[in-house]
């Protein structure tokens, strides 16, 4: 009976972190944005200030500039890095969120029940061939859901797309580890 209680604890706990990292999707602090050079391209992207930055650069910058609007509760502003049509694949057994307005709904239940988060971004890898790329990063979150300190690991893979010269994230998949 014991060890019922205790897996069915378990269970939840697991369950919570799950439903926390699915629908943050993609996790990352500005603050601890990495800069990997590897697969540096050479295509400049214009930034409002007029700095003309590699591809490489403003997807790094996309990454960070969205999960800074994530993390602060500003969903229009994370709007501006997502392509309509995107595709949100999470860490639990759920079906894949089509579309930004389902993401959003997503999003918001899920941020109501959050509080404190903080989280560090590592390993981060991109890929660029033309308008398509990728990156893939490692993540550590740490925050309350549900009044309850929650902690998680897991990983993120986000798909880009150039459209009229701004790259777009079209699909993000993230997995918890467990």
């Amino acid at each position: 009976m014991r060890s019922l209680k205790l897996r069915k604890i378990s269970e939840d706990f697991i369950w919570r972190i799950a439903v926390f990292v699915a629908i943050a999707g993609i996790l990352v602090s500005p603050a601890f944005a990495q800069k990997n050079k590897k697969d540096q391209s050479k295509q400049p992207d214009a930034q409002p200030s007029g700095v003309q930055v590699t591809d490489d650069e403003a997807i790094d910058r996309q990454i960070s500039q969205m999960l800074a609007a994530w993390q602060s509760g500003d969903a229009e502003g994370m709007h501006a890095f997502y392509a309509d049509d995107v595709l949100v694949v999470s860490g639990v057994a759920e079906p894949p969120v089509s579309g930004w307005p389902a993401y959003l709904r997503a999003y918001q239940g899920q941020r109501a029940r959050t509080q404190s988060v903080r989280i560090e971004r590592s390993n981060t890898f991109r890929k660029i061939d033309g308008n398509s790329a990728w990156a893939t990063y490692q993540w550590d979150l740490t925050g309350v859901m549900d009044g309850k300190a929650t902690n998680a690991q897991g990983h993120t893979t986000l798909v880009f797309e150039k459209r009229n010269g701004k790259w777009l994230i079209v699909l993000n998949h993230t997995s918890l580890v467990p």
